[in-house]
């Protein structure tokens, strides 16, 4: 049957969805070879899906593990989903913020590889916090707090976790449908009401260009419309990280300040954005500009801040760490380094901090690497700012002395223009 299929797609002829259905189901029960499959991922890669095929794909990576059922609970749950950047902890604050709200948010994440941060992984930086949480209890816990954030099961989406792993070795990560039925598949599985999207693009995203993230965006949801859920999507721009920090504890810090009622602008912002729409979605606001405004209250009350403490408690985590942030573990060695030249910062390249975070220690290049959560880099500017020369635009947390290289290639993601004099 395989080679009847990849002969198919390589041809550019579309599939049924019985076809599909049985590739998945053989797959996963061992009765196709990765090498069969990772043929199969490339015939797509060059030819693509259409919205039929990628319906039948997404339900059958869907039903190919376990299906959250959060029917009985009682009002409109609510999911997130970002395709990744550069310190994006954006669920860290929306999930509580959407509960203090009154939204109910049961909400599965991943763990970082290579350049982008995983939610998982941050969250784990808070002392005992605990992501893997059997079904039963996450949605016991969504019951009574209205807020969780969890790892993903094993026994959920099996598929995707077998063709996301070729994927990653087959150079065919980068592929729309493969992009769309992947993300779609776990989140529609997780159970939620209404999902939304954020859909990066720039150099620090999947997607490259604005355009290429609206086509994904409006794909996915499509999908989401097929199988009768609230599905929208909003499209934010990674060409420079989000917020100031990037690394594990340091986006936590970041996130508690957030919802403190300060934190970056850009941050904060997106995060009030996220909210309103969430909660618009959910009927628990008139329309996106009153969520927006029930969100800044939250904010600002401290309700969205005591719900994270709730949330971080449930999952025995220890909440004295969120409430007195000075109690994280710091790194060894800590550098700030000045602007070599006077200007306005043109361009802070994510990409290319995101790489220089993983290699001090904050994500993995390999998924079975360790992580060590008290490295990153903090950046005290954004593009547009004006800095003097040797005043400090970054301050690096690191396990050790940083290399000749590292700090050249940190100093090449930096573009300042209109310069007053060199290094």
């Amino acid at each position: 049957m395989i080679i009847e299929l990849i002969e198919k797609k390589k041809r550019g002829e579309a599939l049924s969805a019985p076809e599909i259905h049985a590739m998945i189901h053989a797959y996963v029960n061992k009765e196709i070879a990765d090498y069969q499959m990772s043929a199969f991922l490339m015939a797509v890669w060059f030819q693509g899906m259409n919205m039929d095929e990628m319906i039948a794909l997404c339900d059958a990576m869907m039903h190919s593990g376990e299906v959250l059922d959060l029917s009985d609970l009682d009002g409109v749950t609510c999911d997130k989903h970002s395709t990744g950047g550069v310190g994006d902890k954006t669920s860290i604050v929306l999930v509580p913020l959407v509960a203090a709200c009154g939204g109910i948010v049961a909400k599965m994440s991943g763990r970082g590889l290579g350049h982008t941060g995983g939610t998982i992984d941050k969250l784990e930086s808070i002392p005992g916090f605990q992501t893997e949480v059997a079904p039963s209890d996450f949605k016991r816990q969504v019951r009574e707090i209205h807020a969780a954030i969890v790892g993903q099961s094993s026994r959920f989406v099996v598929a995707d976790q077998m063709l996301y792993a070729l994927r990653d070795v087959t150079a065919t990560v980068d592929s729309l449908p493969l992009i769309a039925t992947s993300i779609l598949s776990k989140k529609l599985a997780a159970g939620s009401d209404v999902i939304l999207l954020d859909v990066k693009y720039g150099e620090g995203a999947f997607m490259k260009t604005k355009a290429d993230a609206q086509v994904l965006a409006d794909t996915m949801c499509a999908i989401g419309a097929h199988f009768q859920r609230k599905v929208r999507a909003v499209i934010s721009d990674m060409n420079e990280p989000l917020g100031h920090a990037i690394g594990n504890t340091l986006e936590v810090l970041e996130a508690i300040d957030t919802l403190q009622g300060r934190g970056p602008d850009d941050f904060r912002t997106l995060c009030i954005e996220e909210a309103g729409i969430l909660l618009a979605m959910a009927d628990l606001a008139a329309d996106e500009s009153e969520g927006r405004q029930r969100a800044r209250s939250a904010l600002e009350d401290g309700s969205a801040f005591a719900m994270l403490c709730q949330m971080v408690e449930a999952q025995g985590g220890d909440v004295r760490y969120v409430k007195e942030p000075q109690r994280f573990a710091k790194a060894p060695y800590i550098k700030q380094l000045p602007a070599l030249k006077e200007g306005t910062i043109r361009a802070l390249h994510a990409r290319s901090f995101g790489e220089l975070a993983m290699e001090l220690g904050a994500g993995r290049k390999c998924k079975g690497d360790r992580i060590d959560p008290r490295v990153g880099i903090v950046l005290h500017h954004k593009c547009g700012e004006t800095v003097a020369a040797d005043t400090c635009i970054a301050t690096i947390h690191a396990n050790r002395e940083l290399s000749e290289d590292w700090i050249r290639r940190f100093y090449e993601a930096v573009e300042i223009e209109e310069s007053s004099r060199d290094l």
